[in-house]
């Protein structure tokens, strides 16, 4: 039997799980699930336990952490993105080959070199974003390429978001992944771009007032702002010489001009704490932003101070979130604004049992051959089937769980820390994905860029 360890069983597993337990007998597989609270586990895999363990397994606990990892094959690091350094030493250790969804850390690739001599493959970056992003983008960009086309426009989109069916607030947003990433969003610096060979950036104070409308057949219209850094993998995906480079987060329209309030009150601070916050009400963190004024109401200094008028669809936006409750505490002991907005927003975005999540990406190609110039445009939605087969945990765990069988079955050999953007990784896995409904609907379009008048 091949050994697999998976470390980590929580949202993200249950479909990376299934596929590799219905595939255990064909393939010769045992699985070990390994985490510090062994009941995810259990629940997870619910009767399928052929060829499959669950142990308790604090990562933190070097001896229960190595004695797995000395155990397996393979390992797949399913836990949150700082832990998985000491995961990796260890498969330098015994060499062993790993995966993760995770984004390279400077820890990680400092472990290139290692892994290299050990002939052992660090797969990174192989979820949804980054993930599957990487794949179809090259995909698409490596067929431009032979065909004799040279890229000059490449934009990315990804948003998880709730399924159109379970879409029942006016901000059409519930959270689908970690609340604290939607609050944090954007902050830390400038979102960095290119358009038409111009370096562009926008700061966070600006950043969901500057967004660009996409629209998807049969799903209607999103909105889209930039990500910190769209620069961060132009030399990977070899577009040294590209003119307009922009990868950013899908909303709903309208999400981000709501959104700008709170940015612009500082609620989405979190470099501070607020003073007796376990006490406070909703209405009084929000009056904490605020003017002092002996007469005006809350409502009315936020409405003058923010320049909403009260027949404005923003408005009734706010209102719904309960944020001028008296009666809400935020009960949370030295709090930032931040943490305090999230408990606010958790009270009415977090998914009921019945809700459905979706993942949306949308890729733009421009490329110009035999000067002519051309677009592609590919867009991508998938639908979750319930709350622990989301769409998130398929295009996160489907692609981590192919690689992983890629990697025992030798048909990635490439050793070394990277992310999936060879032909050997992504031919394989997004012909796989198809057969689990992860697929891309590409057409051809007008190309506009930036400059349809040819202006310099």
């Amino acid at each position: 039997m091949r050994k697999i360890l998976i470390i980590g069983a929580g949202k993200s597993s249950s479909y990376l799980i299934k596929y590799l337990v219905d595939k255990s007998n064909s393939e010769n597989l045992e699985i070990t699930i390994g985490d510090i609270n062994v009941d995810n586990a259990t629940k997870l895999l619910g009767e399928h336990t052929q060829n499959t363990q669950v142990i308790p397994l604090d990562v933190f606990n070097s001896d229960s952490r190595r004695s797995a990892i000395q155990n397996a094959d393979i390992v797949v690091s399913m836990l949150p993105a700082r832990m998985h350094i000491e995961v990796a030493k260890d498969c330098i250790e015994f060499k062993k080959h790993m995966v993760t969804a995770s984004y390279v850390s400077k820890e990680m690739q400092a472990l290139d070199a290692e892994a290299k001599a050990n002939n052992l493959i660090f797969m990174n970056e192989i979820g949804v974003d980054p993930g599957i992003d990487h794949m179809s983008a090259m995909q698409v960009i490596d067929r431009i390429r032979e065909n004799g086309g040279e890229m000059i426009l490449f934009e990315s989109f990804t948003g998880g978001l709730v399924a159109p069916e379970s879409d029942n607030n006016l901000w059409n947003y519930k959270f689908t992944w970690n609340p604290r990433n939607v609050v944090v969003a954007g902050q830390g610096g400038a979102a960095k771009f290119l358009q038409e060979n111009q370096f562009k950036y926008i700061p966070y104070h600006r950043l969901f007032r500057r967004t660009e409308f996409l629209d998807i057949d049969g799903f209607g219209r999103f909105e889209a702002y930039a990500n910190r850094d769209s620069l961060k993998y132009q030399h990977s995906y070899g577009l040294d010489n590209i003119k307009t480079l922009y990868r950013g987060t899908m909303r709903r329209v309208g999400f981000s001009k709501a959104w700008h309030v709170f940015v612009q009150l500082g609620m989405t601070d979190d470099s501070y704490t607020i003073e007796d916050s376990e006490n406070m009400s909703y209405r009084d963190f929000v009056n904490s932003f605020l003017p002092y004024s002996p007469t005006d109401s809350v409502e009315l200094k936020f409405r003058h101070a923010l320049k909403i008028d009260q027949d404005d669809i923003v408005w009734d936006k706010f209102l719904e979130l309960d944020l001028f409750s008296s009666s809400k505490i935020v009960e949370l002991k030295q709090a930032t604004p931040a943490q305090i907005l999230q408990k606010i927003l958790m009270d009415s975005w977090t998914l009921n049992a019945s809700d459905k999540d979706m993942i949306v990406m949308y890729h733009k190609f421009g490329y110009e051959i035999k000067g002519e110039k051309r677009q592609i445009d590919a867009t991508m939605v998938v639908v979750g089937e319930d709350q622990t087969y989301t769409a998130m945990a398929k295009t996160v765990g489907l692609p981590v769980a192919m690689a992983t069988l890629d990697i025992l079955n030798k048909k990635i050999t490439t050793p070394g820390v990277q992310i999936p953007i060879s032909k050997e990784i992504y031919t394989p896995i997004l012909e796989e994905l198809k057969s689990y409904g992860v697929v891309f609907n590409e057409k051809k379009v007008p190309y506009l860029g930036y400059n349809p008048l040819n202006l310099e």
